[in-house]
């Protein structure tokens, strides 16, 4: 265990402050496209009855409008947002119809690029604008890469936890400035060590081969319909997911909060020569938002994100530069489609306890050679995670998997054994050791097992479509409470009373609306 977390466990006991950690919350937005009985993405629209998707806290669309987006808020038990977003599934089958939740991160097949109609969010300025951003996603990356789905598990620690922290590491500033400063410590310890989530909990070592035009990633094809990478972990967090080529060339800053936004502005500021080519607004129709590197701020594809909730009007930058960070979003997360809604009470418990010893591991900076070996390492587990001659490449030289990971694990234990002799109980714990089993036996992985399940079904798209839909009888096998039911009826009817007022408020044309926005 490294010397630091050691002193800081020990001092957090003796002065008797481990309890600061007990209000820890956390939110999940879970993702997952509509398709029909026959397994192809559904083109109906968006049901009227689950709201509006431009202003639902709950229920909305992400790229596409067939690709669903559950968010639960922040609760203090993961039971009880695990819960939160069993009966958001429960509530959409309602008025899904006889379509099914895709619960798989990799998209089932698709017909081409006209397969997948681009999200809607009604007339106002707001909602074109969100359009109009997707759009720009498709011109610049492609409609079939935007299908692609996840968990983004949202953390923050008490308010109470921060004034010991300070005490503990000595840092001098405002309690705003050391929170900001805490959680860039945590993401950056995070960027070392999220190899590890990559392994333990990837599920998308497959994918149909309607999903690339050609294979040019050396993929094994599995009978016609499947391409695999046969020790692979995630091929959503691999080249041929979220990556290309404008954002290589960014160097985001994430040693502090000042060069963080620094360096995402100029990425929003700055034209890029390709996407010029584009054009902004062509034949009166617009392509993309701009001719940025980053349309804007969320375009930047990461593992993790520092986050603030924004005011009416106020963009996440602007936002985290004036208040500081709020939480973390963390985004490398694939759905498991074993679990009915992709994730499980064990597994939050599990990333509470990584996070936390993130946070408190380390505060050293990330430097450029070990920014790339970073990288290196990532390619490497995406690919051949399950690879038993698999070696990571550390800074006492290479490392196999298992090692390096039992290492991790072991620092990991001692974090959620303090969780736990705060919450009563073993939970953490007992997470912690559910998850070393895997290091030793590959098989055991969620990757592995969906590599056996589609083997035995004989391609992607049936197994995903069939697996899928047993997790659908499972959800609906358990009715909706009631109470809970009526909370998402009429949070539906006032989001689309809500649409409505912003529909009939907007004084300026979309033109002059975008040009104030990026003003």
């Amino acid at each position: 265990m490294s010397a630091l977390l050691q002193q800081r466990l020990a001092w957090m006991r003796a002065e008797g402050v481990g309890a600061t950690l007990k209000g820890i919350r956390r939110g999940i937005e879970k993702e997952g496209l509509r398709v029909g009985q026959n397994g192809r993405l559904s083109h109906a629209p968006h049901p009227q009855a689950l709201g509006s998707t431009l202003t639902h806290s709950y229920i909305t669309t992400d790229y596409a409008e067939s690709l669903l987006e559950f968010i639960t808020p922040a609760l203090a038990e993961p039971e009880q947002v695990l819960e939160f977003l069993q009966d958001l599934h429960r509530f959409s089958y309602q008025h899904l119809g006889q379509e099914v939740v895709w619960n798989a991160s990799m998209p089932c097949y698709l017909a081409g690029e006209q397969d997948i109609p681009i999200a809607q969010y009604g007339r106002s300025n707001i909602g074109q604008m969100k359009s109009i951003y997707r759009q720009g996603l498709a011109y610049r990356y492609g409609k079939i890469m935007q299908t692609i789905a996840g968990i983004h598990y949202n953390m923050s620690l008490p308010q109470e936890f921060w004034p010991v922290y300070q005490r503990m590491t000595g840092m001098e500033g405002s309690l705003q400035e050391v929170q900001s400063a805490g959680y860039f410590s945590l993401i950056r310890n995070f960027r070392r060590h999220f190899w590890l989530l990559l392994y333990l909990f990837g599920a998308s070592p497959a994918v149909s081969s309607s999903f690339l035009a050609r294979n040019a990633f050396g993929l094994d094809e599995l009978g016609g319909q499947t391409l695999v990478a046969p020790n692979g972990t995630s091929l959503r967090m691999s080249d041929i997911g979220y990556s290309n080529n404008a954002q290589s060339s960014l160097n985001i800053c994430y040693n502090k909060l000042s060069t963080y936004v620094e360096s995402l502005q100029h990425a929003v500021r700055t034209p890029y020569p390709a996407y010029s080519h584009i054009g902004t607004k062509v034949d009166g129709e617009y392509r993309q938002l701009n001719t940025n590197i980053l349309q804007i701020e969320n375009e930047y594809y990461s593992e993790i994100r520092p986050k603030r909730t924004t005011r009416a009007g106020e963009k996440p930058l602007q936002a985290l530069a004036s208040r500081g960070v709020e939480y973390v979003e963390v985004r490398c997360l694939d759905i498991n489609p074993f679990m009915p809604v992709g994730i499980d009470a064990a597994q939050m418990r599990f990333l509470d306890a990584f996070l936390v010893f993130c946070l408190l591991s380390s505060d050293e900076d990330i430097g450029r050679l070990e920014c790339e070996r970073l990288a290196y390492n990532r390619k490497l587990v995406v690919r051949e995670g399950r690879n038993p001659q698999l070696r990571l490449v550390e800074e006492e030289g290479m490392v196999s998997v298992a090692n390096a990971g039992q290492r991790l694990l072991d620092q990991v234990m001692q974090v959620a054994q303090l969780l736990d002799e705060h919450q009563g109980g073993s939970a953490y714990m007992n997470a912690v050791v559910a998850e070393s089993a895997k290091l030793i036996q590959p098989e055991l992985t969620p990757s592995a097992q969906v590599l056996a399940g589609i083997e035995l079904e004989g391609d992607y798209a049936s197994w995903a479509l069939k697996i899928s839909s047993q997790q659908r009888e499972a959800l609906l096998a358990q009715p909706l409470d009631a109470e809970r039911e009526a909370l998402f009826m009429a949070e539906s009817q006032a989001s689309l009373q809500a649409q409505a007022e912003q529909e009939a408020k907007d004084e300026l044309s979309l033109d002059e609306f975008l040009q104030a926005y990026f003003r």
